[in-house]
């Protein structure tokens, strides 16, 4: 299953069991699960969510040994690997690629704090929109809330985990130029945002997996009002 399958089937499944959440629970509000109460819930399991995906993330292999999170090369240079295998180059090539998610593993553990209070922070409105929103309501929710902040906390990390590799360089060289004649898509057109991007589409996906989880075993997550809530769609 590629990233982009991975993704869908994930928060596709959120999706649906978010918006029965959202309305056992107002068709509850008079008996013994409030609205307030499922509020708690989702902010609880969310928490626990964005936490459990930034252990998993966060650590070596936790990008570079999952296929569902990990960083390909950008652009033309996937399309060129093979020839500069071909070259000879091969080991350059594994260098950046293995550099590039090193970067993002190491990157993971800044969001930690940004995420919670993303969640502290959510509004009744906010989890109206994760609970009604559809199958990417929860990513859509952690993007808008983190995804600017994040993407200036990973790209120092990200640029000092990559700059030492030759190949990043000279892939920024050629890609600036492609991309000027619109060869390549800006995104594609340097490591360093290349990676963050990744990084960032990464950890919001493994967090929409890790609610998931939590979802289809309340009981197993220590949480009274998580139990009480997520137990309630069983």
């Amino acid at each position: 299953m590629n990233r982009r399958q991975f993704s869908s089937a994930a928060t596709s499944a959120l999706g649906l069991a978010t918006m029965a959440a959202w309305r056992q629970a107002n068709a509850l509000s008079l008996g013994d699960l409030t609205n307030t109460e499922a509020s708690q819930g989702l902010k609880a399991a969310l928490e626990r969510g964005a936490l459990a995906a930034v252990g998993l993330l966060g650590k070596p292999g936790g990008f570079l040994d999952n296929p569902k999170v990990r960083i390909p090369l950008p652009g033309f240079l996937a399309d060129a690997s093979k020839f500069l295998r071909a070259m000879g180059r091969g080991q350059q090539v594994d260098e950046l690629e293995v550099a590039m998610n090193r970067a993002a593993e190491a990157a993971v553990p800044l969001a930690r704090d940004l995420l919670v209070n993303a969640v502290k922070s959510m509004s009744v409105s906010d989890a109206k929109q994760i609970l009604t929103g559809g199958e990417t309501s929860v990513t859509d929710f952690f993007a808008e809330k983190t995804r600017t902040p994040l993407s200036a906390r990973f790209l120092p990390v990200v640029t000092r985990a990559t700059e030492k590799v030759g190949l990043a360089e000279k892939y920024n060289r050629l890609a600036g130029k492609a991309a000027g004649m619109g060869l390549v898509k800006k995104d594609d057109a340097a490591v360093e945002p290349y990676v963050t991007r990744k990084s960032l589409d990464g950890l919001y996906a493994m967090i929409g997996e890790e609610e998931k989880k939590i979802r289809q075993d309340p009981a197993g997550s220590g949480s009274a009002i998580v139990r009480k809530v997520f137990g309630s769609l069983k």
